[in-house]
């Protein structure tokens, strides 16, 4: 980075100092934790929407796809910046207010934190169902931290679930990496015959199901939704949608662990978001022209039911049995995948944060397997934390408070680079027009988060995936979201005016020797 102009020089965008022991399949494999939440949103979506389900998700989809190219450009720019998306910002604004870029690197770090932590604790309560009904396990008896319902058999599934999976994290990437391999592939293969079997079964695919995406009701695309208006509905529902299939983007946080950043972003990048996009159409495009209007309505919101219905249609009913093991057992590891790499991912931000000046120094440590040990061990406690929320739809609502906003400083950013600074070397360089795509997409991002958060929040919510009953309790998980997303401010304060003043010349630990040396010498 040191023959690249001063505004990217290591002094003032740090590399996260970790060992680069992946490659772009590492990036990929750990990076389809965030296809993989495909098992949880696509079955509440047809269930509730039917055909019209399909425009709705592949709309926000295509954007996550072209918000992947945008980051295989930034990442391959700053190879050594580690935690994905959030860390590109700063150096967008450091021509204007060195100050400002600081703030904006670290209120996107923890806006982005608050996005994927959460993963974990969503997806050990998914898969706490799902042993529970394939072992008999009935509930110990039940809670309610906050105003949604939890059975204690699910808190010790789910707790057990994330400290298990924070071994093979703390352990590196490397083993991160193959453990991810073995979850993935036992999971995307399946997962790939699913969304393949409107194609796979022409026989039983009704295409006339499509025609012009009806609601499930049968109503038009355009038709009110349980007394809300199409546009309001749609506009609530994209707040979901975007918390769970923009999440291919994730593969951008191990970039800048790979062994060669400049080719593998691009590789990376490219096939997550392909391969993203892919799976989050044909999935509830299949389901619909498999199962039909009627018997979507009829099957209920459980995402095990619905593909294991869906399974049973493909494959042949006589197996029920097997499918519903094979069908949980899928499940299950899929989840598994999405909630390693939400300990794993967001933990590279705030690592990348302690660098930056922005968030205590504790979270700069890394341990002797070369990861960011302490801040994974901050995610599995926060984690736990919100296992008491209850429910999917809940932490959904909390979570995407912090996930959606994240990249509005980062489109933004794109943007005024490419703008400002066409100068920049890029290994990866997109058409130039691509900084007004950039710009349309922080418009688009920003509208759902203002107006569709707020909408979403207004509904009310079911803890058993049934978005249109129950008490309607989502502006608690809203606020809490908000609540969380300012909690940044007391930790930069801390870094900033306790301790900063004791460390004036120490570096901050977890810098490779260059880098150490860099800061010295810059100092």
């Amino acid at each position: 980075m040191g023959s690249q102009p001063e505004l990217l020089s290591a002094g003032d965008v740090a590399g996260g100092g970790l060992q680069k022991e992946t490659n772009w399949w590492g990036a990929f494999v750990i990076g389809l934790a965030g296809t993989i939440l495909v098992t949880g949103i696509a079955p509440i979506m047809v269930n509730a929407f039917g055909a019209a389900a399909i425009p709705q998700m592949a709309v926000i989809t295509l954007s996550g796809y072209l918000l992947c190219l945008l980051l295989a450009e930034l990442s391959a720019m700053m190879p050594d910046r580690t935690g994905g998306s959030p860390t590109y910002a700063m150096v967008a604004y450091q021509d204007r207010s060195k100050a400002l870029a600081g703030h904006v690197n670290g209120a996107t770090c923890w806006a982005y934190w608050l996005g994927w932590f959460p993963v974990a604790p969503l997806n050990m309560i998914l898969a706490s169902f799902y042993l529970s009904d394939r072992f008999g396990w009935g509930p110990i008896s039940t809670v309610t931290p906050i105003s949604t319902p939890i059975a204690v058999t699910t808190i010790l599934i789910a707790v057990v679930g994330i400290l298990c999976l924070f071994i093979p994290a703390y352990l590196g990437i490397r083993l991160g990496a193959a453990f991810a391999t073995v979850l993935g592939l036992l999971s995307m293969i399946p997962l790939t015959f699913l969304a393949l079997g409107a194609v796979l079964r022409p026989d039983i695919a009704d295409w006339a199901q499509l025609k012009g995406f009806p609601q499930v009701d049968g109503s038009s695309f355009f038709s009110d939704f349980d007394g809300h208006g199409w546009f309001a509905i749609y506009t609530a529902f994209a707040f979901l949608l975007t918390w769970n299939v923009i999440a291919m983007e994730a593969a951008a946080c191990y970039i800048g662990e790979c062994k060669n950043p400049e080719r593998d972003a691009k590789i990376a990048m490219n096939l997550e978001g392909a391969y993203g996009a892919f799976i989050y159409i044909m999935i509830p495009l299949s389901m619909v022209v498999i199962l039909g209007r009627e018997q979507l309505a009829a099957i209920g919101f459980d995402p095990k039911t619905v593909f294991v219905t869906f399974a049973g249609e493909l494959f042949g009913g006589s197996a029920g049995s097997f499918l519903n093991w094979a069908v949980a057992i899928m499940l299950i590891v899929a989840l598994m995948l999405s909630a390693l790499n939400a300990i794993m991912g967001c933990a590279r931000g705030l690592h990348q944060m302690a660098i930056d000046g922005q968030f205590p120094r504790i979270f700069a440590r890394v341990n002797k397997h070369g990861v960011p040990s302490v801040a994974m061990g901050f995610n599995v406690a926060a984690s736990i934390l919100v296992v008491f929320m209850g429910g999917a739809v809940q932490i959904y609502l909390f979570s995407n408070v912090g996930y959606l906003a994240s990249f509005l400083p980062v489109l933004l950013g794109y943007y005024l680079l490419r703008q400002r600074h066409p100068e920049f070397p890029r290994p990866v360089r997109l058409p130039a027009y691509f900084r007004y795509i950039a710009l349309a997409m922080f418009g688009f991002y920003l509208f759902i988060w203002a107006v569709g958060g707020p909408l979403y929040a207004s509904l009310p919510l079911d803890t058993d995936f049934d978005p249109a009953t129950d008490n309607g309790d989502g502006k608690i998980y809203w606020i809490l979201g908000l609540v969380t997303l300012l909690s940044y401010i007391p930790f930069y304060l801390y870094r900033r005016y306790v301790e900063d003043p004791r460390h004036p010349d120490e570096p901050v630990e977890g810098l490779s020797d260059v880098e150490l040396a860099e800061v010295i010498r810059d100092k």
